[in-house]
């Protein structure tokens, strides 16, 4: 066995707050790894493996699988769908659901945490040959199809899946990243199926054509997603012979056309894995429990069988232009929106990450306070939101150069004014350009990165080990961890610098919008997705304007100073025992007007509070058009506070409103120094409210593009139309959109009024906060707003429908999309209400038997019967009624057919679990018991759970478990 070539226990430097303990060792093939070891993984005093005991090692069952990614499908107890991109709107979810990290409450055993490891290797989607693109992202796939160690396809899967794990990958343009996380005691067994990888993989000849349609089916699931079809036409767009110009996911047509074209698929992947996975490629990432000496005994043992390779640097390559200046692409957009991307290429600026000048200028650029570029948008009427900055994609942080893209959602009217828009746009770098950068500026930011690297929440081990792997690609040693968050050095001459780039000959202009002219004899077709678009010059009188601004308008200025930022981080907690069991919160205020819960952490130890409120409000949603009209309120407040809100949030400080089923509900988040400041601040605005003619005819527009791109995507369709089945009410989409088009400003403002003439209030404080500031909250709600008290006969508790043993409801519904080509089954079989002491034990019974049937059900018709890529088996609760729900979404098959499959699955579930070994069975027991005691990661998961019990009436006056009524029959 090989030795380390180094270690060093001292070198990372980690916040002030983070108990655990950091070891960076180096293999002697190059490969480099941090070591975690986390002192509250066997808290208990559970028995941590010693270094040469090999942990559970059993070869798991011989059913084949076939793929990494448990993807978002493993959502306990939720009908969230996860599958929305961050730039896209619209998509509605109500429901009752618990949160996707639910835990049943109550337990006096311990909490315990999982183990988790990650691997990024150096290497990624730039680096596919043009004959055969996608095929870094297709080995990713072929790795998990067993090795010579353990042939079985889904030996891994199988193995995580037994003891409380899941696993996935992703791969980048310059790195791939390998990840799972697994109940603590199998960590080693764990690693072993994980190392061998990079070892031995078989890459098996008979498993590619059905990982080609898995690549293919993943892609599929895109097709129709407005961010990917505008990344794949930057891309299409892009300089002929630069990395970018490409097609990076693959799918059956170029994975496949490469065959047919006579080239060998299995050893171009095999080439490509020798030349890229070796140890010099690597960076790994452990935690686990066990001591540092122990999970680096297992390291040596494990991966030095890696083979060596080279050292990898990521150093800044060649100034190949991006792409073509002064063109204008205008792409045909899938859902309903107008939106302009301006990009701009800056240097590489990896080794600049202390002083992150990037992110200065994002401040300034995507900044939403009076005198910013947004602020002066919206007053003109052309853009509801703004976007700046550098993403944290492989794209945009290339070696070959970093992205800086600005993203305004346009009104109608912001897309008949686009060039007056990006004249703004350059009035505005203009002004940063004759303004001198501002020191205080970069202090406020560099407090605010200190003050989150110093109380910085924990995340779950996977997100954590794969977050470290990745600044291992980018960030000194010494910086692994806190790279993100400092920034020290201030120099003014590089901000000017990196400002020098944005100028309209380095501008790259994007309209995605269904404002296009599709008779123009200029549409192109981009050849993967089929997007239509066309491209444009721009005029150059008009570059040459925003090259040289005549004036700047009057309105622009730099920000003013935050008041938000805390200064006050002393914890409340200090006088109270660290022992202390009070599990759940207590109400401390019970009144007819407000009933507020309360917990003082005595767990996490940070200077952070979640201040959560259900609001009734009156008849808010007791008919169509009242509940639009509450929709537009809450829109148009929130609108209204917005320069408020995005200061406190720049300072973490954070806020959401939204209308849930018929009532409001607020949550504030983050630093507890200035809640009670900002929660004044917004329920005085509320009070105070009146809705201005000009900012209602911009959210009403927004508000009618929203409920249009409703039920765009399969997935979240099919659980919009379950819950219209069983919800008493609910008020249709369609429906709604009609109801808005009547609307006028008179009726929204004679509506306001009466809607907040009476409320009720229930809230949780969560958090730094004693009982006496939460008690001076409930006082700010009393003094603040003057509606009376909402009678308990008046406040609507959601109601679904029982459904009749034996009785089946179909409903088939065409796609929203006509273009769309997946289609969803969601087959959803409910068990019993969720009231009485049985029904705990009944939870536990449906969360066993989905633990014990997602791998079989997700490998028989995922991996063997390759029906599509998302394939879903797990419990449901809707407003406390229990039930199971099997889910596929497939490209290829039809509804009926993938019904078909699915019942057939079910036919055979009681052989399955009749055959099923005692010793699996048992596995599978002592692994959910594992993932139900999972400590809570951060105060933000704890106060969900809390915060779900409340308002599912789980817990009582006194902070026990309580009954709630039965649903409506």
């Amino acid at each position: 066995m090989a030795a380390a070539v180094s270690r060093d226990d001292e070198l990372v430097v980690k916040s002030p707050s983070d108990n655990r303990s950091y070891r960076l060792l180096r293999l002697a093939n190059g490969l480099c790894a941090l070591l975690i070891h986390d002192p509250e993984i066997y808290a208990d005093g559970g028995p941590a493996p010693k270094p040469n005991e090999d942990v559970d090692m059993d070869d798991g069952d011989d059913e084949e699988d076939g793929d990494e990614d448990d993807d978002e499908d493993d959502e306990e107890y939720s009908d969230e769908e996860g599958e929305d991109d961050d730039d896209e709107e619209g998509e509605e979810d109500e429901d009752g659901s618990e949160p996707k990290r639910k835990k049943d409450k109550g337990s006096s055993e311990p909490v315990i945490k999982k183990a988790a490891a990650a691997v990024c290797v150096g290497m990624g989607s730039f680096a596919d040959p043009p004959k055969a693109q996608g095929l870094a992202h297709f080995l990713e796939h072929m790795l998990f199809m067993g090795s010579s160690v353990f042939p079985d396809e889904n030996e891994y899967d199988s193995y995580l899946s037994k003891h409380g794990g899941s696993s996935n990958a992703f791969t980048e343009t310059e790195y791939t990243c390998y990840h799972f996380e697994v109940n603590r005691e199998y960590l080693k067994g764990a690693l072993d199926r994980f190392s061998q990888f990079f070892v031995s993989p078989l890459v098996k000849a008979e498993a590619m054509d059905r990982e080609i349609l898995a690549v293919d089916s993943e892609f599929n699931q895109v097709l129709q997603s407005d961010s990917c079809r505008l990344y794949q036409l930057q891309s299409h767009t892009c300089s002929q012979g630069h990395p970018l110009n490409r097609f990076t996911w693959g799918n059956k047509k170029s994975l496949s056309n490469a065959m047919g074209s006579g080239i060998n698929l299995r050893e171009e992947i095999l080439q490509m894995y020798m030349s890229n996975y070796h140890g010099g490629m690597m960076k790994l990432v452990i935690i686990g429990g066990e001591p540092l000496d122990t999970l680096e005994a297992w390291t040596i043992e494990l991966f030095s069988e890696v083979k060596a390779g080279p050292l990898l640097e990521i150093s800044p390559k060649s100034d190949m232009p991006f792409w073509k200046s002064g063109k204008l692409y205008k792409l045909e957009a899938v859902r309903d929106v107008h939106s302009l991307f301006l990009s701009w290429t800056l240097p590489c600026l990896h080794k600049e990450y202390m002083k992150k000048p990037e992110d200065y200028l994002a401040h300034l650029l995507g900044h939403e306070g009076k005198g910013s570029l947004l602020y002066f948008l919206k007053a003109k009427g052309w853009a509801s939101t703004l976007s700046a900055g550098v993403g944290t994609g492989g794209t945009q942080r290339s070696s070959y150069a970093y992205i800086f893209e600005m993203s305004i959602r346009l009104s109608d009217s912001g897309l008949k004014n686009l060039f007056e828009v990006i004249t703004a746009v350059y009035q505005y770098i203009n002004l940063l350009k004759q303004s001198e950068p501002q020191e205080w500026i970069f202090k406020e930011l560099q407090d605010i990165g200190y003050m989150e690297f110093r109380f910085a929440e924990e995340q779950p081990p996977d997100d954590y080990v794969v977050d470290l792997a990745e600044n291992m690609l980018f960030y000194s040693e010494k910086h692994i961890i806190s790279g993100e968050y400092i920034y020290e050095g201030w120099e003014p001459e590089l901000v000017k610098h990196v400002l020098s780039f944005f100028h309209p000959d380095n501008m790259r202009v994007d309209i995605l919008s269904r404002s296009f002219d599709k008779q123009s004899q200029a549409i192109r077709c981009e050849p993967w997705f089929g997007s239509q678009y066309i491209e444009e010059d721009i005029p150059p009188s008009l570059i040459e304007s925003w090259r040289n601004p005549v004036e700047i308008d009057g309105n622009f200025h730099l920000p003013r100073k935050n008041e938000y930022i805390p200064g006050d981080f002393s914890l409340r907690n200090a006088s109270i025992p660290k022992s202390s069991n009070d599990d759940n919160p207590r109400c401390i205020v019970d009144e007819p007007f407000i009933k507020l819960w309360h917990k003082m952490d005595i767990t996490f130890n940070v200077p952070r509070a979640n201040a959560y409120f259900l609001i009734s409000v009156k008849d808010g949603c007791s008919s169509l058009r009242n509940s639009v009209l509450t929709d537009l309120f809450a829109n148009l407040l929130k609108d209204e506070l917005n320069e408020v809100l995005y200061q406190a949030y720049v300072a973490k400080l954070e806020t959401s409103l939204s209308v849930v089923g018929s009532n409001l509900e607020l949550k504030l988040y983050g630093y507890n120094d200035k809640l009670a400041i900002l929660l004044s601040h917004i329920l005085a605005a509320s009070q105070s409210f009146s809705p201005k003619m000009d900012r209602f005819e911009v959210i009403k527009e927004d508000l009618e593009r929203a409920y249009r791109n409703t039920n765009m995507k399969p997935m979240s369709h099919s659980t919009y139309l379950r819950l219209q089945f069983l919800r008493q009410i609910f008020w249709d989409v369609n429906e709604k959109l009609k109801v808005l088009a009547t609307l006028t400003f008179s009726d929204l403002a004679a509506f306001v009024p009466e809607l907040l003439s009476q409320l009720h209030i229930e809230g949780l404080c969560h958090g730094n906060l004693s009982g006496e500031e939460a008690i001076n909250i409930s006082k700010i709600f009393q003094n603040t707003l003057s509606g009376q008290t909402l009678s308990v006969e008046a406040r609507h508790g959601e109601r679904v429908l029982c459904i009749p043993h034996g009785a089946n409801f179909i409903r088939s519904v065409r796609v929203k999309n006509d273009l769309e080509e997946n289609s969803v089954v969601e087959v959803y079989f409910p068990v019993e209400q969720d009231i009485g002491k049985e029904s705990t034990r009944l939870r536990a019974i449906t969360d066993l038997f989905s633990n014990i049937i997602e791998e079989p059900c997700f490998d028989q018709l995922r991996t063997k019967e390759q029906l599509g890529y998302t394939v879903d088996s797990s419990p449901r609760m809707t407003y406390r009624l229990l039930a199971y729900c099997f889910r596929v979404m497939s490209s290829k098959y039809s509804p009926v057919y993938l019904q078909s499959r699915i019942d057939n699955f079910i036919d055979g579930l009681s052989a399955l679990l009749d055959g099923l070994e005692e010793e699996t069975f048992e596995h599978h027991k002592s692994g959910l018991i594992a993932q139900k005691l999972e400590k809570d990661p951060s105060l933000s998961y704890q106060t969900g759970d809390y915060w779900s019990q409340i308002t599912d009436k789980r817990i009582c006056n006194f902070g026990h478990l309580g009954k709630r009524n039965p649903c409506a029959t």
